[in-house]
């Protein structure tokens, strides 16, 4: 992506987060994201004036593309479609589709949402980004245990995401961080989750 062929404050938020994903934290600089996405010097520090203005872009950008990978209504129409109905193999389904799919295609993403949550936990004003972009996970997850059936959609919820960041980390930075699980196995897996919460 280069910046003629993308609004410039999405250039720099893409580049801040193929930064992390590459160097960490540290290396996230005004100057470093100038520099990897071609810019004239300046360019980054005269839309996020500051670091934390820096790092704020950075989540909401990070929340925008995993939109377009993690929630239902991003997914094609009939797993969208099937996944509403209600019934829990065509929620597995759906959700195992796009977990598969974050985790074959967009791996560095995850390195770098992991980055920004550490740092979350230090920054106030970043915690309260972070969990403000979270909701855009959260209600649509509640929405279809709801469907499903649930008798604690709430609470399911917490369990489905947890489970859900717990196989991203494990795949990406933990102990199976060199194998993708197939989207069968991520399947079943979740069938078998569901099942326990909606006593299927």
């Amino acid at each position: 992506m280069t910046a003629r062929t993308a609004p410039r404050h999405e250039l720099i938020a893409d580049t801040a987060l193929a930064l992390l994903a590459e160097r960490g934290l540290r290396g996230l600089t005004h100057r470093a994201v100038d520099e990897a996405a071609g810019l004239p010097q300046g360019s980054t520090s005269n839309l996020t004036r500051t670091r934390a203005a820096l790092l704020e872009a950075a989540v909401q950008r990070l929340a925008e593309r995993e939109a377009a990978v993690l929630t239902p209504r991003e997914m094609p129409d009939e797993a969208a479609t099937a996944a509403a109905g209600g019934t829990t193999a065509a929620l597995a389904d759906a959700l195992s589709l796009a977990m598969h799919r974050y985790l074959s295609r967009h791996h560095r993403l995850a390195i770098a949402r992991y980055e920004l949550a550490l740092e979350a936990t230090r920054r106030p004003e970043l915690r309260a980004v972070y969990d403000r972009t979270g909701r855009a996970f959260r209600e649509p997850m509640i929405a279809l245990l709801t469907a499903a059936g649930s008798a604690d959609p709430e609470r399911h919820a917490q369990n489905m995401i947890a489970w859900c960041d717990g196989v991203l980390f494990s795949c990406t930075a933990g102990q199976y961080h060199a194998s993708v699980p197939t989207r069968a196995a991520l399947r079943t897996s979740c069938t078998e989750l569901l099942g326990g919460m909606l006593n299927r």
